[in-house]
């Protein structure tokens, strides 16, 4: 139930009641008038309700099925067009420029209690980000890129495909714990796009308003405060799962225990069939015959 009033119709009744108000002021054929939004009949107004929560669940079921093609835009999987292509080759250039000064910082000398608070921040900045070459176009998909690489694919790992299989042996509490951050990612998610479009949507209605654009203005920066949440989120979201999956024995590339791992499971093994054998059988009862 939480995630459906957070993830699904909070975003989605933003823009419903953006669009309604837009819609019932006259945005969109002339002057507003706000004073006609509200109804002053309380009938009409239970009926105006009741249309917006129709709407809103609407809304909200029709788009469940895309999220996570939403979640993966705004992580800058842009391959797919050519015009995208491109716009993502250059933010990975952008994205390289400050991974490269993150760890300019990191590396370098430390001469006073400033220098070294400037380096420790860098070198936290530069955990949440992945190496050079896996670099996303988009801070929300380094976030969650670089939580990929440190959960699985560093073990040999396709994290993507065998999260699944690991999900069912963690413990309920920390269950609750991811439930709760991915419920944060997505509900940041959705109401960045729900920001995004009410600022399309006040654009086209109020071009002929110059005193209204402040509107549009606002929403825009409540979207990029919202897309600022979903990258904490996104990087509170694989913590956990890093640290569940770093818990577990170290694999080889081809999804075996390491030597020194597999060797310690075989003298463990050896010792509890040395100690098994050492213990004094006893003898077997015979039934009684009568």
């Amino acid at each position: 139930m939480r995630r459906l009033l957070m993830v699904g119709l909070l975003p989605c009744g933003v823009f419903v009641t953006c669009l309604w108000g837009l819609v019932g002021a006259g945005s969109f054929t002339g002057r507003s008038d706000w004073g006609r939004v509200v109804p002053e009949d309380p009938g009409a107004l239970a009926g105006t309700l009741l249309v917006l929560t129709v709407c809103t669940s609407l809304l909200a079921v029709l788009l469940q099925p895309f999220q996570v093609r939403a979640v993966r835009v705004l992580e800058g999987y842009w391959d797919r067009w050519p015009v995208t292509a491109g716009l993502a080759g250059v933010l990975v250039e952008v994205q390289r420029r400050r991974w490269e000064v993150l760890r300019e910082r990191v590396q370098g000398a430390a001469l006073d209690e400033n220098a070294r608070r400037v380096r420790a921040d860098a070198a936290r900045r530069l955990s949440a980000h992945p190496s050079g070459d896996a670099l996303l176009p988009t801070a929300l998909g380094n976030a969650l890129r670089a939580g990929e690489l440190r959960a699985g694919e560093r073990y040999g790992l396709s994290t993507l495909a065998s999260w699944p299989r690991i999900y069912m042996q963690v413990s309920d509490r920390m269950a609750e714990v991811l439930r709760s951050t991915r419920e944060a990612l997505d509900t940041a998610v959705n109401l960045s796009w729900s920001f995004l479009m009410v600022t399309a949507v006040s654009a086209t209605a109020l071009y002929d308003e110059a005193g209204l654009w402040w509107l549009c203005g606002g929403a825009l920066l409540l979207a990029l405060v919202a897309y600022k949440g979903a990258v904490i989120a996104a990087q509170a979201c694989v913590r956990p799962a890093s640290v569940r999956t770093a818990g577990r024995p170290a694999l080889s590339p081809a999804g075996r225990r390491s030597d020194r791992t597999g060797d310690l499971h075989r003298r463990l093994g050896s010792a509890r069939r040395t100690r098994s054998s050492r213990r004094p059988l006893r003898p077997r009862r015979r039934p009684l015959t009568p």
